[in-house]
């Protein structure tokens, strides 16, 4: 059989029953759309959290305090008071490819303003928290070297916090805020960086180190030593190299009973993309069992429509046609029925991602892999679910082909 006689062919018996055809296509339609939308809700979400991890800083170790522990019983990991000052700038000092070490203190107070008042994530730094962590000043200044020197009383906004207490169109600079009863003066509001809950970094306030540890905590202890190494490819060593020297200073010779523990970026990254990407995997895998439906869709309309077209094929034969022309013929249907509705499918799915984007509020990211992926699935269920009915029709014996009622 010619190419293009097989093209006409496959393209008249496909329109013959448009409202089987569409039915049969639906299957496939929704299940490729199916798995394209959640496949990009999947990779939606690792993107998410990739760049949620990377905003906190780059190159980034953070070391925390240990958990307190009392006749052997621990109270909770970041609970220890281990950290201090001087192990901060011993790991500046001693140790090399780092390239800035910021200590922090951070606790949650009651803030009050003109009024409005919110319990939010008060954070002591020192000058070089701004660019250990990525963060970007939208108004005023940040945290300078000489307001922890003296315990400045001074504070620096972030967005959602400068929202609640002042609204979205005042400029609070200048103004006064009371944290804990105490009067600090806002000097700087940062650019957003997005997150949310405990962990929403535009829902905090920064004000000096020292500052913190004379009026907020009243101890010297810090809450996080953020480490800075001068690159991705350094991270282990350093934190190798942080870790000897800790133990060292805290006098504890045995690592597994240390105080304090190290996090390291690119494993945080590590895990969460690969949570992520289970998580992506589980949803496809659910939207594929609707594939799955579809292609039994396809076979049941194709052993359907063999039967119908009994004497039709009977007399194809009986004229010369051969088993694999036969063959050909229902195949080529099946495949055409699979493309296009994946094709359909792809569009769908597309539509769907996007809508799930801006209702759900939820980010979404399509792939050009999974769309190839959807169009190489589409193909290989047109052949597995055609196969054998096309084989079904070739072995028809002409004489009781054309004998059939």
């Amino acid at each position: 059989m010619m190419l293009t006689d097989l093209v006409k062919e496959t393209i008249l018996a496909v329109t013959a029953n448009k409202t089987r055809t569409s039915l049969t296509m639906l299957g496939i339609v929704i299940g490729i759309g199916s798995v394209i939308a959640m496949v990009a809700v999947g990779q939606g979400a690792q993107k998410s959290i990739e760049e949620s991890i990377q905003s906190i800083g780059s190159n980034l170790l953070m070391v925390q305090p240990g958990p307190v522990r009392s006749a052997g019983v621990s109270a909770g990991r970041g609970n220890a008071k281990t950290l201090t000052i001087g192990d901060a700038e011993a790991i500046g000092s001693q140790i090399a490819k780092v390239k800035a070490v910021s200590p922090e203190l951070s606790s949650r107070y009651q803030v009050t303003a003109k009024g409005q008042n919110t319990n939010t994530q008060i954070i002591g730094v020192t000058a070089d928290y701004a660019s250990v962590r990525s963060l970007e000043i939208d108004l005023g200044s940040f945290i300078r070297s000489k307001d922890s020197l003296s315990a400045s009383k001074v504070a620096v906004l972030a967005p959602t916090t400068r929202d609640d207490l002042f609204g979205t169109s005042t400029n609070p600079v200048g103004q006064t805020i009371s944290i804990n009863k105490i009067n600090f003066t806002v000097i700087g509001v940062t650019k957003a960086k997005g997150g949310s809950g405990f962990n929403n970094q535009d829902d905090s306030i920064f004000v000096p180190l020292k500052t913190a540890q004379l009026y907020l905590s009243g101890n010297e202890y810090l809450s996080t030593i953020s480490i800075q190494a001068d690159s991705q490819d350094v991270l282990t060593e350093v934190q190798n190299q942080v870790s000897q020297l800790l133990l060292a200073r805290h006098k504890i010779t045995d690592s597994t009973k240390a105080d304090f523990q190290i996090m390291n970026q690119a494993d945080i990254v590590e895990t969460a993309s690969s949570v992520a990407g289970t998580f992506t995997a589980l949803l496809a895998a659910i939207a594929g069992i609707s594939l799955l439906v579809g292609g039994i869709g396809i076979m049941n309309m194709m052993l359907t429509t063999v039967t119908e077209r009994t004497r039709e094929i009977g007399l194809r034969k009986s004229i010369g046609a051969k088993r694999r022309d036969i063959s050909q013929q229902f195949l080529a249907e099946a495949v055409l029925l699979t493309f296009l509705g994946g094709a359909i499918g792809i569009v769908f799915g597309w539509l769907t991602s996007l809508a799930i984007a801006k209702f759900a509020n939820t980010a979404t990211s399509i792939s050009g892999s999974s769309v190839l992926l959807a169009f190489a699935v589409s193909a290989a269920i047109g052949i597995i679910f055609g196969y054998y009915p096309a084989q079904r029709a070739a072995k028809l014996n002409p004489i009781d082909a054309l004998r059939y009622e």
